[in-house]
């Protein structure tokens, strides 16, 4: 009773700490959104942004919410400029895969835009919505052409009850043929409670969670290969790398 009693006085602990320090970089962002030339703090939001959730991560690890496996040598290792896509099994990927990727922008649904906990920070950073249409495929090929990573959930959204991973929308493929860069797969293992979709936050999941990230293979996005078979073999990646998770 007293271990569980722990647990749970730090998960809410950590997501008011959270909120709080997410709210107060809300609203100095929102500051910088009405200033001209806000484009210019772009990098310095991203590098905040990641050294934020950085801290929060060992935060977990700290007090025994999470166990965390990371493909180190193999993240350290990951082309640059690509496109990374990785499976979406929780509320919390985003979180715990953009301190590995250096710079990286990402595509966020458009409700996170308008969050007051997130979205003039999300804004500033300069990370995309994810119903921009082929506006949103243009601007963030240019971006990737340029030199920065792409962080996507080609799920679209956190993976359904059941199945090990939704159908794939193309969008992650024709960004990575526009700006001529690999697709790096990554596979993220994790318990099924862990703010699945259609779980609300604030319902503890079974602690201590664990989360293993793996780096899985490259795949190619040349202008030469259909779309459709990008598409089928990153599926079939994941499909593959989480049907052998233990």
């Amino acid at each position: 009773m007293l271990k569980r009693g722990y647990f749970f006085l730090a998960y809410w602990l950590s997501w008011l700490a959270f909120g709080a320090v997410a709210l107060a970089l809300s609203a100095a962002c929102a500051i910088l959104l009405a200033l001209p030339g806000r484009a210019r703090c772009a990098g310095a939001i991203r590098a905040v942004i990641r050294g934020l959730f950085s801290f929060w991560v060992g935060w977990l690890r700290a007090l025994g919410l999470f166990v965390f496996s990371w493909d180190d040598a193999r993240l350290e290792a990951l082309p640059r400029p690509a496109v990374v896509v990785a499976n979406h099994p929780s509320l919390v990927d985003a979180t715990f895969l953009l301190p590995h990727l250096p710079d990286a922008v990402c595509i966020l649904k458009p409700a996170l835009l308008r969050n007051p906990f997130f979205g003039a920070a999300a804004r500033v950073a300069g990370y995309g919505a994810r119903d921009a249409g082929v506006d949103l495929i243009r601007g963030v090929a240019q971006t990737v052409a340029d030199g920065r990573t792409l962080l996507i959930f080609p799920e679209g959204t956190r993976t359904d009850p059941g199945v090990p991973c939704n159908e794939l929308k193309p969008g992650f493929a024709l960004i990575a043929r526009r700006a001529r860069v690999p697709i790096q797969v990554l596979i993220v293992r994790t318990e099924r409670d862990l703010l699945p979709r259609g779980r609300p936050w604030w319902r503890m999941p079974r602690v201590p969670i664990r989360y293993a990230v793996l780096v899985d293979r490259q795949i190619d996005a040349s202008a030469d290969r259909p779309i459709a078979d990008i598409v089928a073999e990153v599926q079939g990646r994941f499909h593959a790398g989480l049907a052998c998770a233990p």
